[in-house]
């Protein structure tokens, strides 16, 4: 998963300073979640979910067919 989230916010040219003001977390915080260092909770997910239109399931690297349903 960590290195899932860490790929989808490179493939969009994004920071961790960015995606972290999204979330309204800390870029440290952030950091952690990318570095497998923290766990990232349910509520980021979906919020991760969201904001790059992907499934859950995709973020935690069950499937990789990235479409919501």
């Amino acid at each position: 998963m960590y290195k899932r989230i860490r790929d989808l916010r490179e493939d969009r040219d994004l920071t961790q300073q960015k995606l972290a003001d999204h979330l309204n977390i800390s870029q440290a915080t952030y950091s952690r979640y990318e570095s497998g260092d923290l766990d990232v909770p349910s509520s980021v997910l979906i919020k991760l979910s969201e904001f790059y239109n992907v499934s859950i399931d995709y973020i935690l690297g069950q499937t990789n067919n990235s479409k919501r349903l």
